[in-house]
């Protein structure tokens, strides 16, 4: 038997038990507040690499160095040379590549851009691909062909006018195909040979024409110091040095880098991306 007291708590708790059901029924009661969602997250905003403004008359800009201020910057770009008839030549064992150097580049913690052209990415997939991938390079266009795009260009057949913008579309699909995920706005001539013509056909294409100030002398040569000498004689702040990526074209580019790093480091240079030049530019030519 349940005491009085104890009767008269249960009759209340079944009352407001009661009561609740009630209440809810009726909607009275308070509703369960929905969950507190956090705030939407804006998406990062696309970086878009650095380019010069257009030049004149619908012509491609030019770059060949950033301005000569107290920034000691400099920067090696490396052409990876090879044209659309030496297919054959690269079959017999000719080496149109130069993994060494690339090797020694990372060694040094040496940033690069490398102008390649369409056809050596074919014939060299694997390279192309580690060196678009390793954010210590850039990838460049230096055509599809390296067919020059003007007449009397070192000897290198020549581009129809009609074909120069497509040449240069031509290797960023074979950039792509080969794993080249972001190849860099920016086109060098075959040769650095241009005109007025050349520049309108390219401009199609959005890129910037970059050529160089300090010229290495590496094509062909069999003297490394001589490389670097010339190199170290020549570069100011700002500027832009060719250089080549091609064993057979350019043998004693490996060892020339070796000397030339460690010197222009000694003197306070710096060595950075085309890109980082070009956006010190503010895009101004």
């Amino acid at each position: 038997m349940i005491p009085p007291v104890r009767r008269l708590a249960a009759v209340s708790v079944l009352a407001v038990g009661v009561l609740g059901a009630v209440l809810a029924a009726c909607g009275t009661a308070e509703a369960p507040r929905p969950a507190r969602q956090a705030p939407a997250q804006p998406s990062p905003a696309v970086s878009r690499p650095p380019t010069l403004a257009p030049g004149p008359a619908g012509q491609a800009p030019v770059f060949a160095h950033a301005p000569r201020t107290g920034d000691k910057t400099v920067a090696l770009t490396f052409d990876a040379d090879m044209t659309a008839d030496q297919g054959g030549r690269a079959a017999a064992g000719e080496r149109f590549d130069n993994p060494e150097l690339i090797a020694a580049l990372r060694a040094s913690k040496v940033p690069a851009t490398v102008f390649m052209t369409g056809r050596w990415a074919e014939e060299y997939p694997v390279q192309a691909r580690t060196i678009g991938r390793d954010p210590l390079f850039e990838v460049a266009n230096h055509s599809y062909s390296h067919y020059a795009f003007t007449d009397d260009c070192y000897g290198l057949p020549t581009v129809e006018r009609d074909a120069m913008r497509a040449d240069v579309e031509r290797a960023y699909a074979a950039f792509r195909k080969a794993g080249v995920p972001d190849a860099m706005p920016y086109f060098r001539f075959p040769g650095g040979c241009y005109d007025e013509q050349a520049l309108r056909a390219v401009r199609g294409a959005g890129v910037t024409a970059v050529q160089w100030d300090v010229v290495s002398g590496d094509a062909f040569a069999t003297d490394a110091d001589a490389v670097a000498r010339q190199v170290l004689a020549g570069v100011k702040p700002g500027s832009v040095v060719v250089m080549h990526c091609t064993r057979s074209a350019a043998p004693v580019t490996e060892r020339a880098v070796r000397a030339i790093v460690p010197e222009l480091r000694r003197r306070g240079y710096r060595f950075v991306k085309v890109s980082e030049l070009i956006g010190a530019t503010g895009g101004h030519r």
